[in-house]
């Protein structure tokens, strides 16, 4: 059992930790009577950030049981979706890229 967070391309990389530690929180508070939810919260936290284009994030929120979060940082644009935990998703989901952080640490 996982939660899918998908952040929209474009979000810069030094907000996406942030804002996906965020999501995962409002999404287990706003559903956290949800039985899925429960399972999760009380066995292995899996998690899976994935970035998705704009059409690939309006796609996926049709989907049941999610939470959409803004930031300000960014003109309170929506940027991210969080989904209750299950163990199969729709087959889009299988789609969606894995998140890496595009930018290298230089300099350190």
């Amino acid at each position: 059992m996982k939660m899918y967070i998908l952040v929209k391309q474009g979000v810069p990389d030094n907000l996406v930790p942030v804002i996906t530690a965020h999501a995962s929180l409002a999404c287990f508070r706003k559903f956290e009577q949800n039985e899925n939810m429960q399972t999760w919260i009380n066995g292995i936290f899996k998690k899976v950030v994935c970035v998705v284009s704009e059409t690939e994030f309006k796609n996926a929120q049709k989907e049941a049981d999610n939470i959409v979060l803004t930031e300000s940082a960014l003109d309170n644009q929506e940027v991210c979706l969080a989904f209750v935990p299950r163990e199969e998703y729709p087959k889009m989901f299988k789609f969606f890229r894995m998140w890496t952080p595009q930018d290298t640490l230089k300099n350190e």
